[in-house]
């Protein structure tokens, strides 16, 4: 029996509230590979939270129109955004989180949402309105929740999937990238807290760790710096000994500023010993396409 777990805590929630393309629509990939002229943004940072970064990036600031709504301001998004609008976290607004076993578990916000912010819901149905757009006319969270989940859930859980699946061989004589998401870089709120980014965790998601065949081959230490070049782009990281990966490959973790320079999660990279890390800095990042 071949089963799956979520990517997150409520992936089932999503796929049960239609979150999904419509009548032949994008998904989220789709419209980063084929820049739209307009993006709403909800509740997300995509340079940080796409699978590649840097064409979030380059998809955001082509484009005509960009509306964020965001519990937070950040240097990119006041680059991108033509109008920020204030959302409350998850932390003070009600929800529904539906776990891959199926089960709704709804709660209320801790706090009230702070200043003029409004959640995110709320903010949604005013757009929906003002753009005449039916079923937008929801006054409560409960309301919105009852009627996402209007048909059992049980119902529409399965195993079976259609979507492809696509595999990119690795060069054979190449270094391979690969990727994992920090538990303290998941989310915009937890890059924000000073606390846990003095963590261990924290800190190793800002240095490039080698398997030990490269560790060798480069000569180098814990810690020395290694530079990382990636579709013409590159960072200096310190380096760090991870024997459990594979020959020829590195790990340089996703939703960082490295990251965001490099682009793609997986890929093929060039490694080489750097002279030295930036004074006052554990990475570095410089774009050289």
């Amino acid at each position: 029996t071949l089963g799956f777990l979520t990517e997150a805590a409520n992936t089932v929630g999503g796929y049960v509230a239609g979150a999904l393309p419509q009548q032949g629509g994008a998904n989220a990939q789709a419209m980063l590979d084929a820049p739209r002229r307009a993006y709403i943004v909800l509740n997300a940072e995509p340079e940080f939270d796409a699978a590649d970064g840097r064409k979030a990036l380059a998809a955001l600031n082509q484009a005509g129109t960009v509306v964020v709504l965001s519990p937070f301001r950040s240097e990119a998004a006041l680059q991108y955004a033509d109008v920020i609008l204030p959302v409350a976290p998850f932390t003070e607004t009600a929800g529904t989180f539906v776990n891959a076993e199926g089960k709704a578990q709804s709660f209320n916000g801790v706090v009230r949402a702070l200043g003029e912010s409004r959640p995110g819901w709320k903010v949604l149905r005013v757009l929906g309105n003002l753009l005449e757009v039916p079923g937008f006319d929801f006054d409560t969270a409960e309301a919105v929740r009852d009627a996402a989940l209007a048909r059992p859930v049980a119902e529409q859980l399965n195993n079976s999937t259609d979507a492809p699946i696509r595999v990119t061989a690795a060069a054979a004589n190449g270094v391979e990238r690969i990727a994992d998401v920090p538990i303290y870089h998941a989310d915009p709120i937890v890059r924000r807290a000073d606390s846990l980014q003095l963590t261990a965790a924290a800190r190793r998601a800002m240095q490039v760790s080698l398997s030990s065949d490269l560790f060798a081959k480069l000569g180098v230490q814990a810690g020395d710096p290694v530079r990382v070049m990636q579709d013409g782009a590159s960072v200096v990281l310190p380096a760090a000994l991870e024997a459990t990966l594979p020959a020829n490959t590195v790990r340089v973790p996703a939703a960082t500023e490295a990251a965001v320079t490099l682009g793609a999660l997986f890929g093929n990279v060039t490694v080489e010993k750097a002279i030295d890390l930036p004074a006052g800095n554990n990475a570095a990042a410089t774009a050289t396409a």
